[in-house]
């Protein structure tokens, strides 16, 4: 059985700034969208720039094992940058879109969304990572952001986990949770982030967003991501607790 009602048991999740995640689920370390470069300008194209502010919580070094990344996607600086790509070179798999496979070729595995693949337990059994839509911006942003993955994590006697990427789409959140909800824990890239390239609009859900996510996966356990060390986030940790705590569910919420 999986599920949020398999087990109570508390899947660790260590966040390190910006999209980057550690999630230790069945005996497997999962990295999420690897960026530990320091502060500074990254290049986009077009003359644009994203500006990161801060430095990541930890080094590739600090992190032990990885096992797997999953990364949302690999065209922009907030979710693989310099460092991140070196990391991948010593990381035995890497999940992803497959335009991002192709490009990073290596480890790198493309999943299209609703796709699956099984991994072996260390101890025996088996994890699922299936791969869910995610859009990262408003209906047919794809040819100017490109193509976005989510993850669900699945096993006999674990708990559910949602690795949402860069969706700004409630709509594919109700998919998801047709599907896999209630989850046990969500890990949901917020930050309200927003860029010229799109004239502002959304590309990563804003924190009331966040709150509704939440509420459609039936979420036990909610980690919020991507909402600080970058300048284009609008939204930060200030306005993710003033939306939880009106919606009743801040007793839920894991922030680092």
């Amino acid at each position: 059985m999986t599920g949020v009602d398999a087990t109570r048991e508390q899947i660790p999740v260590r966040v390190f700034g910006g999209p980057t995640a550690l999630v230790e689920y069945g005996g497997l370390a999962f990295l999420t969208d690897p960026t530990f470069d320091g502060p500074g300008d990254h290049p986009v194209g077009n003359g644009r720039v994203l500006t990161k502010t801060a430095p990541a919580g930890a080094a590739p070094a600090d992190l032990g094992r990885i096992d797997v990344v999953l990364l949302s996607h690999d065209q922009h600086p907030d979710n693989l940058d310099r460092s991140g790509r070196a990391l991948l070179a010593d990381v035995p798999l890497t999940l992803t879109t497959p335009g991002g496979a192709g490009r990073l070729g290596g480890t790198a595995r493309g999943l299209a969304p609703w796709n699956s693949v099984v991994l072996d337990r260390p101890h025996g059994g088996s994890v699922t990572v299936t791969a869910v839509p995610a859009l990262h911006g408003p209906e047919g942003c794809e040819p100017v952001v490109g193509e976005v993955v989510g993850f669900v994590l699945t096993g006999d006697g674990l708990p559910t986990v949602y690795v949402s990427g860069d969706n700004a789409s409630l709509d594919l959140v109700r998919r998801i949770a047709e599907r896999f909800g209630p989850v046990d824990t969500t890990v949901l890239f917020a930050g309200a982030a927003r860029t010229t390239a799109l004239d502002g609009a959304l590309l990563t859900l804003d924190s009331a967003q966040a709150v509704e996510a939440a509420r459609i996966l039936g979420a036990r356990r909610i980690v919020p991501v991507h909402f600080d060390s970058w300048a284009h986030f609008t939204e930060g940790r200030t306005e993710l607790v003033t939306a939880f705590t009106a919606a009743g569910l801040f007793d839920r919420v894991q922030l680092y």
